[in-house]
């Protein structure tokens, strides 16, 4: 039997098709813009840095125990795992970094901001926190990072929970190729963001970031346009990461992975938005193929990039149904 055909009956993949729409529903308003407001002013007074190579390292963390490390997508920042890591703060201690170029992390002068270096910052970052082994939790260009990471390091990751992500037969992924060409203009932040951050309704309008990577058109909430974008635009400086950020993301970081990952033992799920147009809805079958432990697929139907954020509690359970396999 081929893995494809295992990956197709996964407990992961039952469990999906049994929940349905309704449930998926509950999850998606979760967080109203009210709570959002109160979440981002406990962010702002809990939001901690630490001192690397790479520059000052901005993170949120809460719980005790074994670490779970959330990786976002771009543009957002830790904010886009608050859901989450409400959840599981009482089995995990979650921690949640901004990326270097993005959220509060403040950067390094002249420091490189490609995925392999975002990697390498990682390494350091635990090493401050004198942290040893992850729980590795993933999103967008996060999730290249991961996968980088843990082909570096696979002593360092427990368990790898994969979201909608690059991978290397697609990255970068065509979607993003006009914007990448923004990017290496000088162009996005000043063209994107800033309209974004003055205008919430366009933010979320079907051409914004909201339409594009949100299912439910409340999404992002003020308060997440407001952490997300804010500090990417407050100087000439941080416009030019971002943009340095987003261009890099042009060249394929993961080209020639697929050997490295593919003697990768650690356990890992895949957990995949159907409706994303950003990337490839065969992507969860080729991360299957190559992985050695992946332990089921979930697909949410009506899921783009940016789910996680939405299904808060979708990845909660699957985070913790991943954990007790890697335990049994």
């Amino acid at each position: 039997m081929q893995r494809r055909d295992v990956m197709a009956m996964s407990v992961g993949a039952l469990v999906a098709g049994a929940l349905g729409v309704g449930v998926l529903g509950q999850a998606l308003s979760a967080t109203s813009a009210v709570q959002d407001e109160a979440l981002s002013r406990r962010y702002d007074r809990e939001r901690r840095f630490v001192a690397t190579r790479f520059g000052r390292i901005a993170y949120v963390e809460r719980g005790t125990g074994s670490v779970a490390l959330f990786l976002h997508g771009f543009p957002l920042s830790s904010f886009q795992w608050r859901g989450v890591i409400e959840r599981l703060s009482g089995e995990r201690r979650c921690v949640a970094l901004d990326a270097m170029g993005l959220g509060y992390t403040e950067v390094a002068s002249g420091q490189s901001l490609t995925p392999g270096a975002q990697a390498d910052m990682l390494d350091a970052f635990l090493d401050s926190l004198a942290i040893d082994r992850v729980d590795l939790i993933a999103n967008d260009s996060g999730g290249a990072i991961a996968q980088l990471f843990l082909s570096r390091h696979p002593e360092r990751v427990r368990t790898l929970l994969l979201t909608n992500c690059d991978v290397e037969i697609d990255s970068p992924p065509a979607a993003v190729l006009p914007f990448v060409k923004l990017a290496r203009a000088g162009l996005y932040a000043q063209r994107c963001l800033v309209p974004w951050l003055k205008d919430r309704a366009l933010a979320r309008s079907r051409t914004g970031l909201g339409g594009t990577c949100y299912t439910d058109p409340a999404h992002p909430t003020d308060a997440a346009i407001e952490q997300y974008l804010s500090p990417l635009v407050a100087s000439g400086e941080r416009k030019a990461l971002v943009n340095r950020y987003l261009g890099d993301l042009g060249r394929n970081a993961l080209e020639g992975l697929e050997p490295l990952l593919g003697v990768c033992k650690v356990p890992t799920r895949i957990v995949w938005g159907m409706a994303d147009t950003v990337f490839s809805k065969d992507d969860p079958e080729y991360l299957a193929e190559i992985l050695l432990r992946v332990t089921g697929i979930r697909r949410i139907a009506e899921g783009k990039l940016f789910f996680p954020e939405e299904y808060p509690s979708v990845i909660a359970e699957e985070a913790r149904l991943l954990w007790s396999q890697a335990e049994s």
